[in-house]
């Protein structure tokens, strides 16, 4: 019996021993979930709500360059490329002027034959009317005549008194026709002459504007600056594909009239041109400072200023849910090495915020439209609604929370809270 008895005891303190342990375990595993999830403490401080984003230099003030308005295809004979340096006036670019050449030569041509057909017809007006005017002064004459015979009919036979009333009528009939016909060659005359005045007129119209073309066969800089060529978009067609590059106008191109060839940006007024996060907009005010870092300049900050803040979001065109506002900064001075299309990052001198409850942003998570952070308690984790003041690229600054008090950096209802890495949910 005794052998029975210590078999028995000794199984169970062994199960005793085994149930501490399963005991033990099953604490250690209950707790390892709460001491996994990291934590900060509200802190009380002084921050700076500085915003970070990058954009790219631009020139507010520029000048286009477009093909002049006229028929026919143009080729370029010469022309700056970009970056060139230009003053006002200087030439641009040249476009072969031949067929404007050949017009205004052809119209010049017309012009003088219209001014010598003109001089001919006048001469022979004056001719004409120097001959009209003999042929009247005879018929007044022989209608004269034939009245005087008239006037003896008393004196002679009835015969010769009809054919005196005859003959005074056809010398009355014969100057009446010649009046209208003297008439009729004045007016034609006047006629003629309007019409080769009119085509004066038009050939002296067609060569002013030939020589208007000629003119705008050079397109001039109308402001200090540099040249930026466009792309040709004629060497395809006028049609453009996602990805292709396509070549600078340059000379030897034949570009149709209308086309933007180039731009002459003026430089010495540059600005940044930048997008912020819908999260910093509220930080952004016009006048703020802040700091330019030109990415083709390493070392080198510029001074700049908020110029103007978008009060509208722009939605990017994959419908990405989150916005941003175009947002534009004035450079306080330039230097004749910045060029527009140079990347850039900034650095916007928010407000500096003293003596306010501050947390890291990871401890700020959405969920149902409200922005809350998971306090710790003897309990666990508690969700707690929060007013967020203010918020930086790393922090935050709240309202409803003591300082001290101690919230997750990761969601404790997240599988991933406890690894490494940037926490799910937060925001």
């Amino acid at each position: 019996m005794k052998p029975l008895r210590l078999i028995l005891f000794a199984a169970g303190v062994i199960g005793i021993v085994l149930l501490a342990r399963g005991i033990l375990a099953a604490s250690r595993g209950l707790g390892s979930s709460e001491r996994t999830i990291p934590t900060a403490r509200v802190e009380r401080g002084n921050i700076e709500i500085d915003v970070f984003t990058h954009g790219e230099l631009r020139a507010p003030h520029s000048a286009s360059l477009l093909a002049p308005p006229v028929s026919g295809t143009l080729q370029i004979v010469s022309m700056l490329s970009t970056g060139t340096h230009v003053k006002a006036g200087d030439t641009v670019v040249e476009f072969d002027p031949s067929e404007q050449q050949y017009n205004y030569r052809q119209n010049e041509s017309q012009l003088r034959q219209a001014e010598q057909d003109i001089l001919k017809a006048k001469a022979d007006a004056a001719v004409q009317a120097a001959e009209d005017e003999t042929a009247l002064l005879k018929a007044r004459f022989d209608v004269r005549r034939a009245e005087l015979e008239v006037q003896r009919n008393e004196l002679v036979s009835t015969i010769d008194a009809e054919k005196n009333d005859l003959a005074l009528q056809e010398a009355k009939r014969k100057l009446a026709q010649l009046e209208q016909d003297v008439q009729s060659r004045v007016i034609s005359g006047e006629a003629g002459v309007k019409v080769l005045e009119a085509k004066r007129d038009a050939a002296q119209v067609a060569m002013k504007v030939a020589r208007q073309n000629i003119d705008m066969m050079t397109l001039k800089a109308p402001i200090d600056g540099i040249v930026a060529a466009k792309e040709n978009q004629d060497a395809i067609g006028g049609f453009g594909f996602p990805g292709i590059v396509l070549p600078e106008y340059h000379a030897g191109d034949l570009v149709t009239s209308g086309r933007m060839l180039a731009e002459v940006l003026d430089v010495d007024q540059m600005e940044v041109q930048a997008k912020v996060k819908e999260a910093d907009r509220l930080n952004l005010v016009p006048n703020e400072a802040a700091d330019i870092q030109i990415d083709a300049r390493p070392g080198r900050i510029l001074s700049a200023k908020v110029k103007s803040v978008a009060g509208v979001v722009g939605r990017s065109w994959n419908n990405n849910p989150s916005g941003t506002f175009q947002t534009t900064l004035e450079l306080e001075q330039t230097t004749p090495d910045l060029r527009p299309g140079l990347s850039a990052q900034i650095k916007v001198r928010g407000p500096q915020l003293k003596n306010v409850l501050y947390l890291p942003s990871q401890c700020l998570f959405q969920k149902d439209g409200k922005q809350m952070v998971y306090v710790k308690s003897s309990s666990g984790f508690q969700p707690v609604i929060v007013k967020v003041m203010y918020r930086s690229e790393s922090r935050i600054v709240v309202e409803g929370l003591k300082e001290g008090t101690e919230v997750a950096v990761a969601d404790p209802a997240s599988k991933d809270a406890g690894k490494s890495g940037v926490p799910k949910g937060a925001v």
